[in-house]
């Protein structure tokens, strides 16, 4: 052992780890395993050793704070999410903070660099679609800053993104839509500068056209992931001289949207119109009839990100890709010849 005061390097002897290993312990990182803890601990008790404060005050430049960034009209996918972070960080020293941004602001990237060296953020976890934001990517490897992407295509290396099968998902709603004897089948699309929307999109028409379906322009509605967009959409979908006999909606709450809207036409749900939606979130359980839907596998996708925030000696043990899955539930059956949407 060294003359005079112990030092941290005497603590790892003693302890039989390394020095940063002993430096987590002081500075109370959650990376550790609880028989290790102990060990150093016991080790620093027992040679009276006093960390040295100017070293712990350089080593704690980083609270153990996780950031959620959002700018997602949907609520519920953010609940997701922290579901899915929570249920990583529950046994640790971690906390999530959430933050709302607007991504069309012109100051966003200087906005999140603020907030991460305000509060001194430990990583960053970024939503759709300002995850699909490079500058942002950037900017946290300019401040030293973990961060993961998450989304509808890759978006960047596995250690640093978390995705989705978007695409091919669409396309297996389509293809249980024709299987079951629809022709006309119509789209409500996501919002616009949003990736996801963008593949669902892209997943739907290549679908149709594999299956020598026409897409005509009246089968096309816009929408932006909410209800209220999903009765405008529908309206006008079931509006035209020849109307779908089942719409695809790119995501549920427009799903619900539809379902209400072709109600209040007197159409019976899936007795005149099939509906299929995309997330399987809790309103296409709770809907009736409950709602075929695309399981968008949000709160496992936030698992492996929080994962790969945390403990990035893991990173590569997370899946980078996540397959999305088809729900079936009571909203589609075939259509009914020469029905109110036949």
């Amino acid at each position: 052992m060294s003359k005079g005061q112990p030092t941290i390097n005497d603590v790892a002897r003693v302890a039989g780890v390394s020095k940063k290993t002993v430096s987590r312990v002081i500075n109370a990182s959650p990376l550790l395993r609880t028989d290790t803890r102990e060990r150093v601990n016991q080790a620093i008790a027992e040679l009276g050793y006093v960390p040295n404060p100017q070293a712990r005050a350089l080593a704690l430049r980083r609270n153990f704070l996780i950031g959620l960034l959002h700018d997602n009209p949907n609520a519920q996918t953010v609940l997701n999410v922290q579901e899915g972070v929570l249920d990583v960080i529950r046994d640790t020293d971690f906390a999530l903070v959430v933050r709302p941004v607007d991504r069309h602001s012109p100051t966003l990237v200087d906005d999140c660099r603020r907030f991460i060296e305000r509060q001194r953020l430990y990583g960053v976890l970024f939503l759709p679609p300002i995850s699909e934001n490079d500058d942002l990517a950037r900017m946290c490897q300019q401040v030293g800053c973990g961060y993961v992407r998450m989304g509808s295509a890759q978006l960047d290396e596995s250690a640093h993104m978390v995705g989705s099968n978007d695409q091919e998902a669409v396309a297996a709603a389509v293809d249980h839509l024709v299987a079951e004897g629809h022709r006309r089948i119509a789209l409500i699309l996501g919002p616009q500068g949003f990736r996801s929307a963008h593949e669902r999109a892209i997943g739907f028409r290549e679908a149709m056209a594999r299956h020598g379906l026409p897409v005509p322009g009246e089968y096309v509605a816009p929408g932006n992931y909410r209800f209220d967009s999903g009765v405008l959409a529908a309206q006008q979908l079931l509006g035209v001289d020849q109307p779908p006999t089942a719409i695809f909606c790119s995501n549920d709450e427009m799903a619900a949207g539809a379902l209400h809207a072709a109600q209040r036409r007197g159409l019976e749900v899936p007795g005149d119109l099939s509906l299929i939606g995309f997330d399987d979130s809790p309103i296409a359980k709770h809907i009736w009839p409950p709602m075929t839907t695309v399981r968008w596998p949000i709160t496992l996708m936030a698992r492996a990100a929080a994962v790969k925030l945390i403990q990035p000696d893991r990173a590569a043990d997370e899946p980078s890709r996540f397959p999305a899955d088809l729900v079936q539930r009571a909203s589609v059956q075939p259509p009914v010849p020469g029905g109110p949407a036949g």
